[in-house]
């Protein structure tokens, strides 16, 4: 029977499938966002090409896995089937916290899917606060050789840790490190959030730190507080974390607010993300790149073939998007003047 940080993985994985943990009346914003039909698209929709790269590999679209699990024997399941359709559908993959790699020998295959996913962009995954307890660029680099990642994401989680009942809770200082580790590995190190949102501020901190990319994982979608207080015995965390049901920034404030003050770092855009018509509102506000993650999470318990069937129709979705302005490549979707933004048309203004 799995114990410790292995328990905690398949109690997270049964909880966002069974319950209801999202966030109170929060959502990403997104709904704010419209296209303007062109009913003159001049294109065909055979043509429409959703290629695009990510660190520096070709992809055949501009999605990603979002990290989501690893350290459990359910979770090698749903990471084998993530990976096989992520291969064969083009998408990048991220891995859930991977410090278990390190801490357990119970179910280490569950994070080693590089076998599955061999072309792709993989991404491997820690605790940003995991540097105040003990690790360093050397644990990081070694997540990475055993994962054979092209980046490293550290998370940022710190209202997850501070309603799960053995959180870690010293976040401070945590900067520095971030630094160290950044000059220190030979990938493209990441900073992602698990729900709550990075904003423009804090971005550009850890870009002068040395962050290749930001995945801004906003509000809209899980939120962990939700997800601890159901895992937690402590009354005292349960009742506090109900008073933060609808706490974060929303995705789409995430992305325009690390989009002014980052113009040129790439943005993945995660937190909330259903369809392939979020994806490309999302890209027309500043995303590069779009997460999905618990969108593909009951799929991937079931077979690669229901993830990858998941993944078509978020493609095609978009597709359908870009066919409906009359994009054919996502830089053309991304450079739009077909869409309104809180009633706000830029075509009017362009025109």
């Amino acid at each position: 029977m799995d114990t410790g940080i292995n328990k905690r993985k398949t109690e997270h994985i049964r909880l966002c499938l069974t319950e209801n943990v999202e966030g109170i009346n929060k959502t990403t914003g997104l709904e704010g966002i419209s296209f303007i039909h062109n009913a003159l698209p001049e294109i065909n929709f055979a043509d429409i090409k959703l290629d695009s790269t990510f660190l520096k590999k070709a992809v055949k679209a501009p999605f990603l896995v979002s990290s989501m699990t690893g350290g459990s024997e359910l979770a090698e399941k749903i990471n084998t089937n993530l990976a096989i359709a992520a291969e064969e559908r083009g998408w990048a993959i991220g891995l859930g916290s991977t410090r278990a790699l390190l801490e357990s020998d119970a179910h280490k295959e569950s994070f080693l899917i590089r076998k599955h996913a061999r072309s792709v962009p993989l991404i491997a995954n820690i605790g940003a606060v995991q540097l105040n307890y003990g690790y360093g660029a050397k644990e990081c680099q070694r997540l990475v050789d055993l994962t054979e990642a092209d980046s490293l994401y550290l998370h940022l989680n710190s209202l997850q840790e501070v309603v799960q009942d053995e959180g870690d809770l010293n976040f401070k200082d945590l900067l520095p490190k971030i630094k160290e580790v950044c000059k220190a590995l030979p990938v493209p190190v990441g900073v992602k959030e698990v729900g709550f949102g990075i904003d423009g501020t804090v971005a550009e901190k850890l870009y002068e730190a040395g962050v290749s990319y930001i995945d801004v994982a906003g509000a809209g979608g899980t939120s962990w507080s939700q997800v601890e207080k159901l895992r937690s015995k402590d009354s005292l965390r349960k009742a506090a974390a109900e008073a933060f049901n609808s706490w974060g920034n929303p995705t789409k404030d995430c992305i325009v607010s690390v989009k002014s003050k980052l113009p040129d770092v790439p943005i993945v855009a995660s937190g909330g993300m259903k369809t392939g018509v979020d994806a490309a509102k999302a890209m027309t506000i500043g995303a590069d790149m779009i997460g999905f993650a618990r969108q593909l999470l009951q799929a991937a318990t079931e077979s690669a073939e229901k993830v990858m069937q998941a993944m078509e129709q978020i493609e095609f979705e978009m597709k359908m998007v870009m066919f409906g302005i009359g994009a054919k490549s996502i830089t053309e979707l991304k450079n739009t003047n077909r869409v309104s933004i809180m009633g706000r048309s830029l075509l009017d203004e362009e025109s």
